[in-house]
């Protein structure tokens, strides 16, 4: 099956679209940050988005899109967390009712947030299974589909967020985002090579789920095996639409360890007063350990959610309740 790809001209249009509906989110700056990468730093706080991330961009953008299909009224999704509390608030504010599959493990905090949002939710043992029995909704209540990053106008709601760094900062050298399946790295490749074909576009991913990075060195998707990093939203692979933008823009992976993402969350809640779950944290790894590749340069962090319990979140860092 072939997906059609993206272009700039796709996350413009969705800038427009989303415009009034997503929040425009901060763009801070830290001297702390400064000092220890070499360069100067640029985190675009999407932890403070609607629903807690950047999800919700796509997430509207891809059902808005959608809405002169064959008529639906359920909409349909296997998420495990962050594109499934998007999807429930679109649909809720688009005037359709939502179906999230979650795979196991679940995460309790996310799921609650998704039943707070009226969104309907059926748990599976396996991803596998999860895919199915969402085929199989769509098939009985005539759903509509809406994949988490597999999709062109799920990727250009995405960029939208990488579109807002550089127009507030259209000088920026560099941008860092996280990549699991890729919506947000591939949105933020398109807006960024759309401004400036000279910014260099880098992810950021856990060791223990380094599949994007593998799958850009074979030239082919490698799926995880199996992904067991804290960064609970980039567990799953690539689709076929995200590798093939980021085979064309990505200039490389930052691969992050597991103690890595935990001091970087304590780092961006003691330092920069930002509560990051750990798959927003993985992006700032990279300026904590001074990558050669962003000194004297000006770096764009896209900080990617923040939806975290707060036992969850002590836990892993170590402070105490």
């Amino acid at each position: 099956m072939t997906f059609p790809l993206p272009t700039f001209l796709h996350v413009q249009r969705a800038a427009k679209i989303l415009d009034g509906i997503v929040y425009q989110t901060p763009v801070l700056r830290s001297s702390y940050l400064d000092e220890l990468c070499g360069g100067t730093v640029f985190l675009k706080c999407e932890n403070l988005q609607r629903t807690g991330a950047f999800k919700f961009r796509g997430a509207y953008h891809g059902l808005a899109c959608k809405e002169s299909s064959a008529p639906f009224h359920q909409v349909v999704t296997v998420s495990s967390g962050n594109h499934a509390q998007g999807l429930a608030l679109a649909s809720q504010l688009l005037g359709y009712s939502a179906h999230i599959v979650m795979p196991e493990p679940v995460n309790v905090f996310k799921r609650m947030r998704v039943e707070e949002l009226k969104g309907t939710v059926t748990v599976r043992s396996t991803r596998q299974e999860a895919q199915e029995f969402a085929q199989d909704l769509v098939w009985r209540k005539r759903g509509l589909f809406i994949h988490p990053f597999n999709d062109a106008d799920v990727i250009a709601g995405q960029g939208t967020a990488t579109l807002e760094l550089l127009q507030a900062e259209p000088t920026l050298d560099v941008i860092l985002a996280p990549v699991g399946g890729g919506g947000l790295l591939s949105g933020a490749c398109l807006a960024a090579h759309g401004l400036h074909s000279a910014i260099k576009v880098y992810g950021c991913e856990p060791a223990r789920a380094m599949d994007a990075c593998l799958s850009l060195q074979q030239g082919m998707i490698v799926r995880p095996d199996p992904a067991d990093t804290i960064a609970d939203g980039l567990r799953t692979s690539l689709g076929e639409c995200t590798f093939g933008v980021l085979q064309d823009h990505v200039e490389e992976i930052f691969v992050v360890e597991e103690e890595e993402i935990i001091s970087a969350m304590k780092i961006a809640f003691e330092r920069l007063h930002l509560v990051l779950e750990p798959s927003a944290a993985v992006a700032l790894v990279p300026l904590l350990r001074g990558e050669p590749a962003l000194v004297k340069k000006r770096v764009g962090a896209l900080l990617s959610g923040g939806n975290i319990s707060l036992p969850d979140f002590f836990s892993l860092t170590g402070h105490c309740l």
